[in-house]
């Protein structure tokens, strides 16, 4: 079987895993799965966020939102291309969407999914140089002791997961949600420290 094999196998299992309505021990998905990842054999760089908002889980297509527009600003890349799944891998923490909580916010990743799948997805995809990890749940799983005790402090800490000398490196993000706008306002050194850090590792691994 060949690494295409494998990796279009995992994706195919993904996308009929219904973990999350057949236990009946846990409460249930609002709507129907439909898993949301995309797995590549060939892409150097993997975008671990959290899980697909409701949008999102409309279009089956991962960051097709607010947020997935500010992302790609701050990568410095065109839809096409963050789309182009030769040279970008999408694999968020949750694959489905989890539904709202009673303030109207997106709930957590599910908890069933990380240890279902994470290991197999970068097992099959040994070739990524870099994950960049955005928001809490995705840094406390790749991150490990890494991670600070806030988002906030753990991306102005980004050099500590970024430049440690392992493959595939890490960079911690905020979300790009637009419910960060006001963070991103009061943290202006994310802009200047850590935004052409990215430009220039996309640049590398994706445009190049």
């Amino acid at each position: 079987m060949t690494d295409a094999d494998k990796v279009r196998g995992l994706q195919e299992e993904i996308s009929a895993c219904r973990v999350c309505v057949d236990n009946p021990l846990k409460s249930p998905l609002p709507h129907e799965p439909r898993p949301v990842a995309w797995l590549s054999t060939t892409a150097k760089l993997c975008i671990a966020g959290q899980a697909p908002g409701l949008r999102v889980h409309k279009s089956g297509i991962p960051f097709d939102d607010r947020s997935g527009d500010r992302l790609r600003d701050w990568m410095g890349v065109d839809r096409e291309t963050f789309y182009d799944t030769s040279r970008i891998a999408i694999a968020p923490m949750g694959f489905c969407f989890p539904g709202y909580d009673k303030n109207g916010s997106d709930l957590p990743p599910r908890r069933e999914c990380a240890p279902l799948w994470r290991e197999k997805i970068f097992a099959a995809m040994p070739q990524i140089e870099l994950i960049l990890v955005i928001g809490q749940y995705a840094q406390a799983w790749h991150l490990g002791d890494l991670r600070e005790r806030t988002v906030a402090a753990t991306v102005q800490n980004w050099e500590r997961a970024f430049r440690r000398n392992e493959t595939p490196a890490l960079l911690p993000l905020p979300h790009p949600s637009w419910r960060n706008t006001a963070w991103l306002k009061r943290n202006p050194w994310f802009e200047v420290e850590v935004l052409p850090v990215l430009r220039q590792a996309v640049q590398s691994l994706v445009l190049e």
